[in-house]
């Protein structure tokens, strides 16, 4: 594409467009700068609740995919990648749940996670070298990140995952972008025109960021990583995790403080078997037991523990 194709096309762009509210922006008042920006992202909230339905669709298809041996996979450029990074790396501690299930890929590598690479987000063959490396199937489904839904390094790697069947989704802030053609799921949060013209962190970022959360929760809901609103599946990996893992075996099982962390103890802080444990008042080995019986999703173990014993 030639720079002048690039340049019209972007100034095409409602993410790019100049926002008639924030002209004035550099002679205002700190306190006034601040409430022109807050006063934008108020309008976040509106754009992410209008794609719920096709939120829900993208959730029920990654559960689906992971229990048939499935991977979910994120890919994206600068801010997009490096939230769709921050949302896996938060999962590993929330969840317990690592690049087995979930993984980010992100144009340039690791190094693009503190600063730009150049010329990372238009190299479309890296994208498919990225994707065949970890051998995507059938069974994946791959989630595009791109506030304008024309990145190079997004469009191809969707293009490449349509093409082995795995399912695809585009989480973007244009309608009718290019990501859309190769998306069996296209969520379009439309945020307007930024604060500052074109800086697509602010609420595009901020959009996608609200999208990938509750992406993620449910995901791990439907799952039974949750039971009721206690967050069970956590790996108590600081002193702050591990007193959090006692007050969730507390509300969950009922038992005293000193009881759930001799629980915890006893369990290497393994804060599911510790539930099961209290829960049937059984032996370490024996709440493993159930876990195995339940294929490792908790709320089916606690209902084994609670209806009765797994025969040996």
């Amino acid at each position: 594409m030639s720079e002048g194709e690039d340049f019209k096309l972007l100034s095409q762009l409602e993410t790019e467009q100049r926002n008639p509210v924030s002209e004035s922006l550099s002679e205002l008042p700190t306190i006034e700068v601040l409430k022109v920006i807050n006063e934008e992202d108020k309008k976040v909230a509106f754009a992410v609740e209008r794609e719920l339905p096709k939120i829900a669709s993208l959730v029920d298809a990654i559960v689906e995919s992971l229990k048939s041996g499935g991977r979910w996979i994120y890919v994206g450029a600068g801010t997009s990648g490096r939230l769709a990074a921050i949302d896996v790396a938060e999962l590993l501690s929330t969840y317990d749940v690592g690049p087995e299930f979930v993984e980010a890929i992100v144009a340039g590598g690791p190094g693009a996670m503190v600063r730009p690479v150049e010329g990372a987000e238009d190299d479309e063959e890296m994208a498919v070298r990225e994707l065949k490396a970890r051998r995507l199937c059938e069974k994946d489904v791959v989630v595009g990140l791109s506030a304008s839904g024309r990145t190079p390094y997004v469009v191809s790697a969707l293009r490449y995952a349509k093409s082995v069947g795995a399912k695809t989704a585009i989480i973007t802030c244009v309608d009718n972008c290019p990501a859309g053609e190769f998306a069996d799921i296209k969520i379009v949060l439309n945020t307007g025109p930024e604060v500052v013209t074109g800086s697509t962190r602010m609420k595009a970022g901020t959009a996608q960021k609200m999208v990938l959360t509750m992406l993620s929760t449910a995901v791990m809901v439907r799952l039974g990583r949750v039971h009721g609103n206690l967050m069970i599946s956590l790996q108590p990996v600081s002193g702050k995790l591990r007193e959090r893992a006692k007050r969730i075996l507390i509300m969950e099982a009922g038992v005293d403080y000193r009881t759930a962390s001799e629980l915890l103890e006893e369990a290497g802080y393994n804060l599911l078997a510790a539930i099961v444990m209290a829960v049937a008042r059984v032996g370490y080995e024996e709440a493993v037991r159930y876990l195995e019986a339940a294929n490792y999703i908790p709320v089916k173990a606690i209902e084994l523990a609670k209806g009765g014993r797994v025969e040996g």
